[in-house]
């Protein structure tokens, strides 16, 4: 390799590595010639060679500056998640991450983020409140202690309040203020299984508990789903009856990616299962607020009479992604999970916590819900219309009662990689059903984002998903 080269390589991996993020000047020629004890020549071929190969770009008079990574750019970091797609082994994780990295691309379409519309959020309200509460903390000399487990005591009455407001009286003890749910779920999970254990759950279920499991050196079983009543109790029953399964894991109302809510009679059911063997579950409950139908969903907790329910909840997917504020119900399993909580990440920010509780207690937060469900309501019914009109014969769709994602299943032939990879040339996210199992079962399913406004743009995207298919199924 000849220096000029070797040089573009070493400045090529500093940018893939972050140290150069794009749009920051990298240092100028005679500096890198100085440093490195290298000719000028031998620095500006190298920086003729990065630019043509469109990493970096040259400014008049201001040096040379990193390119904004094109979807062509980052299209490459899922190679590897291709090659892992074609094997029964599937890294969950590695394939996740990939993906979500390119959902943050510069101008495409979001149809494939997990997370909802930041737009429909109340922040300017969730600030003002931040900048109060941290004034009125400042001016009272704040107890350093109100970081720590189990939460803001106010946050946590609002909480118990909210629950009781929707028919299920809990008891505010029993509440820890986690960092989003995501930590709640795996302090909870910590808390009632170990390394080498089976851990129940549904199929295709949301890959965030996937990597939680497999985080922990556990082994998900996945248990057959129906697209409308949820996880099969029978089914379960004879998973529990030839396996050692050391929890279950479900979301029971407006499951990501199906959407469905369990029936009442089904939820007191799979408690009654999971009792009768002594086997906690964990309920994520996150979407439960955002409902299209006239009341509140019940939850698992509500059935739950020997503790065993470890109930999470969180406010990222209703009022604010920026300021990650969730909670466990831990039941029986309260005091390990406070102790868990304390040794993992002893400090949850005060100010936010305040700042939440007092949006809860003046901010209008059900006004704020109703006019988000109504909106997710209309625009599921819009997108699911879009799909079955553009896209091919043979195509199904969930029937999401609550939520903002649509699982869509595609003719068999389709592979939903290469979709994605096509999507992504024409600026268009999606995510693929590689994601929501341990193996390749959803190959030809996409999970589709409705939250953002119906606009002609998300209309001809949908469109040119379409033609991807159509295109797909004629090799």
């Amino acid at each position: 390799m000849k220096l000029y080269e070797k040089l573009a390589g070493d400045i090529d991996e500093q940018i893939e590595r972050g140290v150069f993020l794009a749009g920051e000047r990298i240092p100028s020629v005679r500096h890198t010639s100085h440093h490195h004890k290298l000719s000028i020549t031998t620095v500006i071929r190298a920086y003729v060679l990065l630019e043509s190969q469109g990493v970096i770009e040259s400014r008049p008079q201001s040096g040379y500056f990193v390119r904004p990574r094109s979807v062509q750019a980052i299209t490459k970091e899922l190679e590897i998640s291709v090659q892992i797609a074609a094997t029964s082994a599937l890294d969950v994780g590695q394939l996740v991450l990939s993906t979500l990295r390119t959902i943050k691309t510069k101008d495409a379409m979001p149809l494939g983020s997990p997370y909802p519309d930041p737009s429909l959020f109340p922040e300017h309200r969730i600030n003002q409140y931040i900048s109060a509460s941290a004034r009125a903390r400042r001016q009272a000399d704040g107890d350093p202690a109100d970081d720590l487990p189990p939460g803001n005591k106010e946050l946590i009455r609002q909480i118990a309040r909210r629950y009781l407001g929707n028919g299920l009286p809990v008891d505010a003890n029993d509440i820890i203020i986690t960092i989003g749910a995501t930590e709640a779920i795996n302090l909870c999970l910590q808390a009632i299984a170990k390394p080498g254990d089976l851990i129940a759950v549904e199929t295709p279920t949301f890959y965030a508990m996937l990597q939680a499991i497999e985080r922990m050196g556990m082994r998900a079983v996945e248990v057959k789903t129906h697209p409308q009543y949820g996880i099969d109790l029978d089914a379960l029953a004879k998973v529990i009856s030839e396996q050692p399964i050391a929890a279950c894991m479900v979301m029971p109302n407006f499951q990501n990616p199906l959407g469905f809510q369990m029936l009442d009679e089904k939820k007191r059911q799979l408690v009654e299962l999971l009792a009768a063997h002594q086997i906690p579950i964990i309920e994520n409950d996150v979407y439960s607020e955002l409902y299209f139908g006239d009341s509140h969903p019940s939850t698992l907790k509500s059935y739950d009479k020997q503790g065993l329910v470890l109930h999470c909840g969180s406010f990222s997917k209703t009022l604010t992604a920026m300021h990650r504020i969730g909670w466990a119900m831990p039941g029986r399993y309260r005091a390990q999970v406070e102790k868990l909580k304390f040794l993992n990440s002893p400090i949850t920010p005060s100010i936010p916590q305040l700042a939440i509780a007092e949006y809860l207690k003046y901010g209008g937060y059900d006004h704020h819900l109703r006019k988000t469900r109504k909106t997710y309501a209309q625009q599921a019914s819009i997108m699911s219309s879009a799909v079955k009109r553009f896209f091919p014969q043979g195509t199904t769709v969930s029937q999401p009662a609550g939520g903002y994602v649509l699982w869509v299943e595609l003719p068999e032939q389709v592979d939903s990689m290469q979709l994605y990879h096509s999507a992504l040339q024409n600026k268009i996210t999606i995510g693929p059903g590689y994601m929501f199992s341990t193996n390749d079962r959803y190959k030809n399913f996409i999970r589709l984002n409705y939250s953002y406004p119906w606009t002609a743009e998300i209309e001809n995207g949908v469109k040119i998903l379409g033609k991807l298919i159509e295109a797909s199924l004629k090799y």
